[in-house]
């Protein structure tokens, strides 16, 4: 069987790719994947890792962008659909999976063109533009939340609520690392690229962190922009902490973690709840349709959760929340459980599964 997998960009695109491709082995051996992704992604630096093949086609975002990246987007959409066909031509796929991200539409339009059997996965409770306007060029589309399902109400035939697939190491995550030390291990994230606004708040939080610091370890994921000056700023001001600009695998820091500070973007909340991590969930406020506050809201509305948002977050306030939380392993445990509640964690094997079961019937 051979299946592409077109999108990418961010984690939160390629990530439940990478489970669904991983998943996709698993369940059918020998399945080939190939990848379809941008050179300014970061698909570049995480597939070849993973094993897959990966091809590159010239495409640009719309939504969010200037009117010259726009009209950028517009003049390399005819290369990116042609070499889209090309891909398609020699792979010669059974199936299509677009995962969102600039390479996602190219793809799937010429997949839609060419019917060969293709799928959308939409982990937002509001979809994006892309996913809307590919809507009625697949077959089958995926999503996380039952109240995305009012988007595609033409569709609803097609339309599958599964949940975010994540990847299968950090599904073996459920309880902490054995033979630990002492300390308690915060983990710190800010999505795939990293977060300043994190970055800052954090750094000004080690004064307020200063009395529990003989007993806390901090993991911290900056990007690569930030990287430099927080580990100065740890090492100056004593503390035990690792600053990487990108963690792989995730999955050990998930293990180690006794409590995450992160932003709340799909993947990453399918990701703490599939492992049962208590979090302080710091949204992105420029998400599209503010899904990332939706996210973290259902978080802490559930008791899995603190939110801080951003126009409110201050390194006093995120100390003050961080430190309230550590000295309450009991409510800790609580939040953990509550998180697990919420993952689904066989989204990617029911996600496959309703694949095989398409390729099947069409073939």
């Amino acid at each position: 069987m051979r299946v592409v997998i077109a999108g990418g960009g961010t984690g939160g695109h390629l990530f439940p790719g990478v489970a669904l491709a991983r998943e996709f082995e698993r369940q059918r051996a020998g399945t080939k994947i190939l990848f379809v992704g941008t050179a300014r992604g970061l698909e570049t630096r995480i597939i070849p890792k993973e094993g897959f093949d990966l091809r590159l086609i010239p495409i640009g975002g719309w939504v969010g962008q200037g009117g010259i990246r726009k009209m950028k987007t517009l003049l390399q959409l005819p290369s990116a659909l042609w070499q889209s066909w090309r891909i398609l031509r020699e792979v010669r796929p059974d199936l299509v999976i677009g995962v969102g991200g600039y390479a996602s539409a190219p793809v799937v339009m010429m997949a839609g063109m060419k019917r060969l059997p293709s799928v959308l996965v939409e982990p937002n409770a509001v979809p994006g533009l892309t996913n809307r306007l590919l809507a009625s060029w697949v077959d089958r589309i995926y999503l996380s939340f039952e109240e995305t399902t009012t988007w595609f109400k033409s569709r609803s035939r097609s339309v599958r609520v599964f949940g975010n697939p994540v990847r299968r190491d950090i599904l073996s995550v459920t309880e902490r690392s054995s033979g630990r030390s002492d300390k308690k291990t915060l983990l710190v994230m800010g999505g795939s690229q990293g977060s300043r606004a994190i970055n800052r708040a954090m750094a000004e939080a080690l004064t307020g962190l200063d009395a529990v610091k003989i007993r806390l370890r901090i993991l911290h994921q900056s990007g690569e922009k930030d990287a430099a000056w927080l580990k100065e700023r740890y090492s100056d001001q004593g503390f035990d902490a690792t600053v990487l600009p990108f963690l792989s695998p995730v999955s050990e820091a998930y293990r180690d973690a006794d409590l995450v500070v992160c932003r709340s973007g799909a993947t990453t909340v399918a990701e703490l709840t599939a492992c049962g991590r208590p979090a302080i969930l710091i949204p992105f406020p420029f998400a599209t349709h503010g899904h990332q506050e939706k996210n973290a809201r259902a978080l802490a509305e559930a008791g899995a959760a603190e939110l801080i948002l951003e126009r409110d977050l201050t390194g006093e306030r995120l100390a003050r929340t961080i430190t309230a939380l550590l000295a309450e392993p009991d409510r800790l445990e609580r939040m953990s459980e509550q998180s697990r509640r919420l993952g689904r964690p066989d989204a990617a094997e029911k996600i496959v599964r309703d694949c095989l079961e398409l390729v099947e019937r069409v073939s």
